[in-house]
C-alpha cells in the first residue's frame, strides 16, 4: 500500500487500522488528506482481505477538522463569469462530501476512535463511520457554525439520524462542545473509555470480533441498515428480499453450525476482490 501523508496504515487478522499521524497540527485535513482517504478506503475495500477497519489518531486531538489552506484552493479561474465560477464551488462541495461517504459506501465497517477534540470536518467524517468510540476527554463540536458558516460535508444530513433532532439543532446553531458523556447518552458514541490506550484496546476488540463473522453477512447487514435509514420499511423489506434472493448461500451457515458444533471458531471465507476492469467481470 502506498505511503500517505496523513495516515498510517496497517493490517492484521482481517482489522486495518487507518491512524492520522499527523498529531503537531492537531490532524487538520490539509488537500492531500482529501485525496488521501478515499485512495486508502478504496484500496481497503476492494481488496476483499480486510474486514472491519478502525479509523484512529495521534496526539492531543482526533482532529481539528478543515485545515484553512482548503478554504484558500480557490474556485476557478480570476475575472471567470461568475456561474461558472459558482458552479466549480458545487462541485467541490459534493468531492469533499464524497471523501467521507466513502466510507458509508465501504463493503466492510468503520469503527471511529475519538480521543479529544472531534471538530468541524472531523465530525462530518465520522458520522459518516458504522460506529463511534470515545475517551472521556473526547468532545465533539459542530465548528463550522463558530465560523460563520453551515456545515456542508455531511453532519447536518447524518447527524440528525443518529441522536435526537433537538440536540443536533442546539450543536448546529451554538457551536458548543458536546463532552464524550453527552455524546452517549444521546447515542451519538457506543462507549466511553479512560484514555486513549483503553479506546483502542477496546475498538479493537469490537472489531475482531465483527471480523470473525461472515464477512458476506457484516457487508449484508450494513447495506441493509444504510438503506432503511434512507427509505421507507416497505422499501427496504424489499431491498433485503431482493439481496437475499441472490446473496443468501448456505455455505457460511454450515460453516457456522459446524463451527459451534465442534467447539471452534468458524472459518469463512474473504470477500471477493472488487476490479473495476470491463475485462474482469464479464
Amino acid at each position: 500500500m502506498s505511503d500517505y501523508t496523513c495516515f498510517d496504515v496497517s493490517t492484521d487478522a482481517g482489522v486495518a487500522t487507518v491512524t492520522l499521524c499527523r498529531p503537531d497540527e492537531l490532524n487538520t485535513m490539509i488537500p492531500s488528506f482529501w485525496k488521501e482517504l478515499p485512495a486508502l478506503a478504496h484500496d481497503l475495500d476492494t481488496s476483499g482481505e480486510v474486514r472491519v477497519v478502525v479509523l484512529a489518531s495521534t496526539g492531543r486531538h482526533f482532529s481539528a477538522g478543515m485545515d484553512l489552506s482548503v478554504f484558500g484552493a480557490g474556485t476557478g479561474r480570476r475575472g471567470a463569469e461568475v456561474g461558472r465560477v459558482r458552479a466549480n464551488l458545487r462541485a467541490g462541495v459534493l468531492h469533499l462530501q464524497g471523501t467521507f461517504s466513502v466510507l458509508e459506501k465501504a463493503r466492510i465497517p468503520v469503527l471511529a476512535a475519538i480521543q479529544g477534540g472531534c471538530v468541524g470536518g472531523a465530525v462530518d467524517m465520522v458520522t459518516a463511520c458504522d460506529m463511534r468510540y470515545a475517551t472521556e476527554d473526547a468532545f465533539f463540536c459542530i465548528q463550522e457554525i463558530n465560523l460563520g458558516m453551515t456545515a456542508d460535508v455531511g453532519t447536518l444530513q447524518r447527524l440528525p439520524k443518529l441522536i435526537p433532532e433537538g440536540v443536533c439543532r442546539e450543536l448546529a446553531y451554538t457551536g458548543r462542545r458536546m463532552p464524550a458523556a453527552e455524546a452517549k447518552a444521546v447515542g451519538l458514541v457506543n462507549d466511553v473509555f479512560k484514555d486513549h490506550e483503553a479506546l483502542l484496546d477496546g475498538v479493537g476488540e469490537v472489531a475482531r470480533q465483527i471480523a470473525g463473522q461472515s464477512p458476506l453477512a457484516v457487508w449484508g447487514s450494513k447495506e441493509m441498515i444504510t438503506y432503511a435509514r434512507d427509505h421507507s420499511t416497505a422499501d427496504s423489506l424489499d431491498h433485503i428480499a431482493t439481496w437475499q434472493a441472490g446473496m443468501f448461500q448456505p455455505a457460511d451457515m454450515v460453516e457456522a453450525f459446524a463451527a459451534k458444533g465442534e467447539g471452534r471458531e468458524p472459518n469463512f471465507d474473504d470477500l471477493l476482490p472488487l476490479r473495476p476492469d470491463l475485462d474482469e467481470v464479464v
